[in-house]
Parts: structure tokens; C-alpha cells; sequence
């Protein structure tokens, strides 16, 4: 495969599968990988951890210019640092998944992360996985890629990914919870979640991890090929 630094934006609903395959295809590639999610769910967590109401937007999107975040490749993933702090556990609680949605939704939250994501993208070699990478954040990125599966499948993977985590949860809670995100997540005014008119999408529901990465590196190869 040519050495290019490509901007590759991976694009889904929750638990459709981006993270782990954006994390895997930035391996592969020797890319760096970067979960624009965990970025807004620290923020949720400082929001929670302050004792602001989700629901006052001022008040958190103050907060969300006033904070510092770091990720850092880990064995598993990146690892997440809020002001300094370790946070790459706490930002998976149930309590900050009840909420991200609604504090990602404010302008003044997107606007503070999407500055902080192009920088990062800026120069290329990276993979950011998100809900408008594709779409808002990295409009002209070199791959746009938009992945799905069904419902209850998300949530089955949702319920494996907590229990694994020490959390139990029935699937059918799980399912009502993924449905009323993807609602928030595409109704919301600021950036919704929305397939890029030129993102390919990809349809996991009974695909592998592994087969999943083979698709989007085999979509970039080919192309690197016709450009060698």
C-alpha cells in the first residue's frame, strides 16, 4: 500500500462497531487512532462530577471550553485524560451514556471538540470515529466511511461490552436505551448524526471485527494502487 497520510473518518450509531475496527485499521495502517466519543462522554463526566444539571447549556458549555483532554494509544485503545486525571473507565458508566448525548448536543460543546479534532487530523495519518466525522468535522477527509447494524444486535454487543466491564444489564433495557440515543443523535439541532452523501457504508450486523477492517483497508488499498 502506498505511503499516504490519508484522513480516514469512520462514521455509526453506538455499538455498530467503529470503535474497535477504527482502532484496529489505525494499527494497521500505523495510523493514530481517535475516539472523538470519549472525547465528549470526559466532558459529560466532568459535567456530572461538577454537580451542573445536563440541561443547562451555559453552564456546560463553559465548562467545555475550560477543560483539558488528552488521549493516549493504549493496549486496548486510547486512554482518555481529563485534566490530568485518568478517566478512560469512568467515562464508560452507565451515568455518563444516560447523558452525552444531550450535553454533545450543544454548540458551544461541538465547537470546542471539532476545533480539537482538525488539529489533530491536521497533516493526516490519522482514523477519528465519531457520529459527523464524515460529515462536519473532516467534510474533504480522503475515506468517509459510515457503519450500521441492527438494533438488537447493537445491544447485544452493548450487553457482552458491560458485562466484561462487571456491569449486568438486560438486553431489552440496552435496546430501549440505543433506540433513544439513535433518536437524540439524529434529532438533535447541532451536527446530527447523519450518513456523508459520499461515506460507504458498511453493514456489520453479521460481520466480524476482523472482517470489518479487511473491508475499509481493502477499499483504501485499492485506491492506493491507483494512484501508485
Amino acid at each position: 500500500m502506498k505511503k499516504n497520510k490519508y484522513v480516514i473518518a469512520i462514521d455509526g450509531p453506538a455499538a455498530s462497531g467503529k470503535s474497535t475496527t477504527a482502532r484496529l485499521c489505525a494499527k494497521r495502517l500505523g495510523y493514530l487512532h481517535i475516539d472523538t466519543g470519549a472525547m465528549y462522554r470526559a466532558v459529560t463526566l466532568k459535567v456530572i462530577e461538577a454537580g451542573i444539571p445536563v440541561t443547562d447549556q451555559d453552564a456546560v458549555e463553559r465548562l467545555s471550553s475550560e477543560v483539558a483532554l488528552r488521549l493516549e494509544p493504549g493496549a486496548d485503545g486510547n486512554r482518555v485524560f481529563l485534566n490530568e486525571q485518568d478517566v478512560t473507565s469512568a467515562i464508560r458508566k452507565r451515568i455518563v451514556t444516560k447523558h452525552v448525548s444531550r450535553v454533545s448536543s450543544y454548540p458551544g460543546v461541538r465547537s470546542v471538540m471539532v476545533r480539537e479534532q482538525r488539529k489533530v487530523a491536521d497533516g493526516g495519518g490519522v482514523v477519528l470515529e465519531g457520529r459527523d466525522i464524515g460529515s462536519v468535522v473532516l467534510p474533504d477527509a480522503d475515506f468517509k466511511f459510515y457503519l450500521i447494524a441492527d438494533d438488537r444486535e447493537r445491544a447485544r454487543r452493548r450487553k457482552i461490552e458491560l458485562e466484561r466491564a462487571g456491569t449486568t444489564i438486560g438486553e431489552d433495557e440496552l435496546l430501549r436505551d440505543i433506540r433513544s440515543r439513535d433518536e437524540q443523535d439524529s434529532n438533535r439541532a447541532s451536527s446530527p448524526l447523519r450518513k456523508a452523501s459520499d461515506a460507504i457504508e458498511v453493514d456489520t450486523t453479521s460481520l466480524t471485527i476482523e472482517k470489518q477492517v479487511e473491508i475499509i483497508l481493502d477499499h483504501i488499498r485499492k485506491r492506493a494502487e491507483k494512484t501508485a
